[in-house]
């Protein structure tokens, strides 16, 4: 079996898998009433997506650790699909998807806002510490690829603060992208499926068929939460597929480039750190008419699904670019 036959079977698996699960997953959510809460401050429009089931992040994260744990060490026809490498992204996933669905959890049943930031944020740093000790001392994952040199650059003491950085920062963003439907799958999806791409190209086989098996399950995903959506990822989803591109484009050495494989979230990210500092400095003024980026958007006139394909559009073209300058 070649490695394109054995990607697009784990795809397809998985897509299938999250299709079936799905259904029985939604009508839990709906049984116990995980609906989501929307800002009243927000577009007027999402006023009509209160108590949409949120928490749907399982629905991703349950068919990819279930088949990454069968596929571990598994051989079919001679070929060992997933190795022992990809214990941590799976255990990143989880991890993030648990401290998530808390905060969904919480969400729901106390306040709107869910866990306190100051928690939250404190529980992700402690989960990409461990995840950067993982990979510098027993993945020992190349430091940094500059485009196109492929000797890696080392970097010393500075790995391990720049590879939690990037987790915790990835995870941030991917959470703020998500906002609208479909946004946020359709932004994963692709920066996934560029960077199992690269894996590829440098010949780790079980990085990218694990890259490509998120990319499936983030598919059917979105079958659900396709416009107007069904379900929600929340932050069971977002930090989960946020966590695990960062930590992903560690494994490769190519996360020079993920500004530009997540360039939408990169902008929503920067849209509520200038909104928040501008406001404070000015005294109340605002940059934008509301952050993160997509509701300004929506503000301005554009409709929900406009800004979704524009916004994939931009990030699927910056994907492509940043891909050719990590195989340059």
């Amino acid at each position: 079996m070649t490695h394109t036959a054995a990607i697009l079977g784990l795809m397809a698996v998985s897509f299938m898998l999250t299709l079936i699960w799905g259904e029985p997953m939604l009508r839990v959510l709906r049984h116990f009433r995980i609906g989501k809460r929307i800002r009243v401050e927000g577009p007027q429009r999402h006023q009509i997506k209160i108590g949409t089931p949120t928490m749907g992040g399982w629905i991703i994260v349950v068919p990819v650790t279930l088949l990454s744990l069968f596929f571990y060490a598994t051989k079919i026809w001679g070929l060992t699909f997933l190795g022992r490498e990809m214990l941590l992204p799976v255990g990143l996933m989880v991890g993030h998807a648990l401290l998530g669905a808390v905060d969904d959890w919480l969400g729901v049943r106390e306040t709107p806002t869910g866990m306190r930031a100051r928690t939250k944020f404190g529980l992700q740093v402690l989960l990409a510490v461990a995840a950067a000790w993982w990979l510098h001392d027993i993945y020992e994952a190349p430091p940094m690829y500059l485009p196109g040199i492929q000797l890696p650059v080392p970097l010393g003491w500075v790995y391990m603060p720049l590879s939690v950085l990037i987790i915790v920062g990835t995870s941030n963003a991917v959470n703020l992208t998500d906002g609208l439907d479909s946004l946020a799958g359709l932004i994963a999806a692709t920066a996934f499926a560029a960077y199992g791409g690269i894996a590829l190209a440098q010949g780790d086989a079980a990085l990218a068929r694990f890259a490509f098996l998120v990319v499936g399950s983030v598919l059917g995903f979105l079958w659900f939460n396709a416009h107007p959506a069904q379900l929600f990822m929340g932050d069971t989803g977002s930090l989960a597929l946020g966590a695990t591109l960062g930590v992903i484009a560690l494994m490769t050495g190519e996360w020079l480039v993920l500004p530009l494989i997540a360039i939408i979230p990169l902008a929503e990210t920067l849209s509520v750190i200038l909104q928040v500092a501008y406001f404070k400095l000015t005294g109340g003024q605002r940059i934008f008419k509301m952050a993160p980026l997509h509701h300004h958007f929506e503000l301005s006139g554009w409709s929900e699904t406009q800004v979704v394909m524009r916004f994939w559009l931009v990030n699927l073209l910056a994907a492509l670019i940043g891909v050719l300058i990590a195989l340059a």
